[in-house]
């Protein structure tokens, strides 16, 4: 049976258990901050991450993996592996698939599979997981990539800030930019569109009312059906546990995970964001 490896990138901040379980390589984003280069979830955790955001005058910027990252990944795993899947951040927010590409330009010692998955965060981790699982029960390369750009176009991953402030300074608001000065109060409902690019869906008021209203809106994704659904938050624990027991009473669904929002994500999404994907089956 062929040794598959694979591979993503650290917005997908999988729990370690599934990262150990899988044995999933990742790929970290870095994390540029007063002159200071961290490489996401290896030089920095996300609670060191929001602690020092809580005081810092500045704000961080990202970078994606460069395509020597990622020709050395390849290089690395090609030597007791026949093939490499690599489910990646969406393009619609990153370019890391872009540097992924280019590195296989000059590789070629065993077939590599790059997946768009148009997602990012637990969005990306239930892909990953998806694809990993494929390839433990025995699938081999093509199949597991089919398992992933299906869980991929099937998802929905919906979310929302405290603020837009971080979208806007990143440049990752996309269409959300017209709900940007809205009154404090105003939250608004996110999610990735149909290209991987955040988009706005609708302002509700307060952020209990949101909070509801994405449970409402993953409810009738799933229209009935079986589904796969995780909860991911940036350093709001708490009130991720409550949307997932929530979450759990609305949908037909085994275990839901709880990701936290790596410093990657972080970074653009700002502390207090809190959002769920589903796939249905």
């Amino acid at each position: 049976m062929p040794k598959i490896a694979i591979i993503t990138d650290s917005t997908a901040f999988m729990p370690d258990a599934l990262v150990k379980k899988y044995n999933v390589n990742v790929i970290p984003v870095a994390i540029h901050w007063d002159g200071e280069t961290l490489f996401d979830g290896v030089d920095i955790t996300p609670e060191a991450f929001y602690e020092r955001l809580a005081t810092s005058k500045t704000l961080p910027s990202t970078s994606q993996p460069s395509a020597g990252d990622f020709l050395k990944l390849f290089e690395k795993l090609s030597k007791d592996h026949d093939g490499i899947i690599a489910p990646l951040i969406s393009t619609g927010v990153s370019g890391t698939i872009n540097s992924a590409e280019v590195a296989l330009q000059t590789f070629d010692k065993v077939p590599v599979e790059i997946i768009d998955t148009h997602s990012v965060s637990g969005g990306l981790g239930m892909v990953v997981e998806q694809a990993a699982l494929a390839l433990a029960e025995g699938k081999g390369l093509t199949e597991a990539r089919q398992v992933a750009e299906d869980v991929a176009q099937k998802s929905k991953v919906f979310f929302v800030v405290d603020t837009l402030k971080y979208l806007h300074a990143g440049g990752r608001i996309g269409g959300a930019s017209r709900f940007f000065g809205s009154a404090l109060d105003i939250k608004p409902i996110l999610y990735l569109n149909e290209e991987g690019k955040i988009d706005g869906l609708e302002k509700v008021r307060t952020k209990k009312k949101a909070v509801t209203r994405i449970i409402e809106l993953a409810v009738e994704y799933a229209a009935g059906r079986p589904v796969d659904a995780c909860v991911m938050h940036a350093n709001v624990a708490d009130e991720a546990e409550d949307l997932k027991k929530r979450l759990a009473d609305g949908l037909d669904c085994g275990d839901i995970e709880v990701y936290g929002i790596s410093a990657g994500v972080g970074v653009h999404v700002g502390p207090g964001a809190l959002g769920l994907a589903v796939y249905p089956h």
